[in-house]
């Protein structure tokens, strides 16, 4: 399921929520939404570059979703750092998936180069199924699913979503220039 609208404008909000790490935390985090009613599309958790942090990566409906709330909410839990809004259009996104696609004989080298177009891989293969796995964008693997569906998926599994905010021009210069000294 996609959850960007046709006019470019996205329909849903990232938060990128920096807690503590600590047992329990993700529970109250949920929790927090499930008490609010709030429809949460994807959430991914773990560790950070500090192993004392978590980063929570939050994708939740903007119709359904007064972010405000949701903010000064997760704020009121003791363990909650600090809490940013991803912009869609200025961060960067990844999501994993991983599918068994039932194939026959005739489909097989289809289903093959499928997943090389899509620059996914194949995990496993068996008389009648084969296990793939893709990375990238959200976009990409709902693409990516939808082609699948035709030859039918017997499991699929996705991780939702990560992100990170895009690095402005002269970061990314910087952290180039950095390597190369």
């Amino acid at each position: 399921m996609s959850v960007t609208s046709t006019t470019s404008q996205p329909n849903y909000h990232i938060l990128s929520v920096l807690v503590q790490n600590r047992s329990g935390v993700l529970a109250r985090v949920a929790g927090l939404f499930a008490r609010r009613g709030y429809n949460i599309f994807s959430l991914a958790v773990a560790p950070t570059e500090d192993d004392a942090f978590s980063r929570i990566t939050v994708v939740v409906d903007v119709e359904s979703t007064p972010l405000e709330q949701i903010v000064k909410q997760l704020f009121k839990l003791i363990e909650v750092v600090k809490i940013s809004e991803l912009d869609p259009r200025r961060s960067v996104e990844r999501e994993l998936l991983l599918a068994t696609v039932r194939v026959t004989c005739d489909d097989r080298g289809q289903v093959v180069e499928l997943v090389n177009i899509f620059e996914g891989k194949i995990l496993a293969v068996g008389v009648d199924a084969i296990t793939v796995s893709l990375d990238g964008n959200p976009d990409k693997l709902d693409d990516f699913e939808e082609l699948l569906r035709g030859y039918g998926i017997v499991e699929l599994q996705r991780t939702g979503r990560v992100a990170l905010p895009k690095l402005d021009r002269e970061a990314r210069l910087r952290a180039v220039k950095g390597k190369v000294v």
